[in-house]
């Protein structure tokens, strides 16, 4: 039996990097899978390698998370589960961060995050109780030079993680946050996404680069976040809201003289 038999689970941001790994976890644990992203054709792709629905979402708009929870609810009845996986990342000092590209950042990871439990939160509950991931960050729980709106908006996800366990808990829904550190997908492995670069040479780079930085001597793995969410949106954590979970190899552990 699977940790995730017969329950419905919207995953957001489900076309590449965490997303699809966490998709394809929750789909071999038994779950059924609500893919959604805005990268269409990759979703559709793999929905249909998954046996799993795909719905096109923006999670800045709200009319895009109402009319994937109608489509989640036509195909499967109920949902059971978010994870609040969509995410993107700029870099700038804070003082050359133009204000467009701030807000740009804050409406997909804070303003998506809000949007997708206020919208999928009652369906939950109509279901009888579930579970909902967010997808914070490292930097939400310390600072880093250079993704000052990144770090703003995932300091905010934390927040908004806790006050939705205490106002959901009695309806049954436990809410938490995975907190990665550096974590190998295209976010932080642009080779990923081109086609005459070569992935894997990158990654050990990127290995080598964290491997002084990291105590476990290298960057993560998506696969292993997956495994987090997975963790979270089972019964092995029923005891468990309104905590941050760092997956971080180490790195907020402190700094190493030696």
């Amino acid at each position: 039996m699977g940790k995730l038999d017969g329950r419905v689970v919207i995953v957001t941001g489900a076309a590449r990097g965490q997303g699809e790994q966490e998709a394809r976890l929750f789909t071999a644990e038994g779950a059924r899978v609500v893919m959604t992203d805005v990268l269409d054709d990759q979703g559709e792709e793999l929905a249909k390698e998954l046996g799993a629905l795909y719905v096109h979402l923006d999670v800045g708009r709200e009319d895009d998370w109402r009319a994937a929870v109608t489509r989640a609810k036509e195909t499967y009845g109920r949902i059971d589960g978010l994870v609040n996986n969509a995410g993107i990342l700029r870099f700038n000092a804070l003082l050359d961060t133009p204000l467009e590209e701030f807000l740009q950042v804050v409406q997909v990871n804070q303003v998506g995050c809000f949007l997708g439990i206020r919208t999928v939160a009652p369906e939950i509950a109509a279901a009888g109780g579930g579970t909902i991931v967010n997808t914070a960050s490292y930097t939400a729980v310390t600072g880093m030079a250079a993704v000052g709106s990144y770090a703003a908006t995932k300091h905010a996800v934390l927040g908004l993680t806790r006050v939705a366990a205490l106002e959901l808990a009695p309806s049954g829904i436990r809410v938490n946050a995975v907190c990665p550190g550096a974590v190998d997908t295209p976010m932080s492995n642009p080779a990923r996404l081109d086609p005459d670069a070569d992935p894997e040479e990158m990654s050990r780079a990127l290995d080598e680069l964290y491997r002084k930085l990291v105590p476990l001597g290298r960057i993560g793995r998506p696969e292993e976040v997956a495994r987090l969410a997975l963790f979270l949106s089972c019964d092995d954590s029923a005891y468990i809201t309104g905590q941050p979970f760092v997956i971080d190899g180490g790195w907020l552990a402190g700094v190493s003289v030696v």
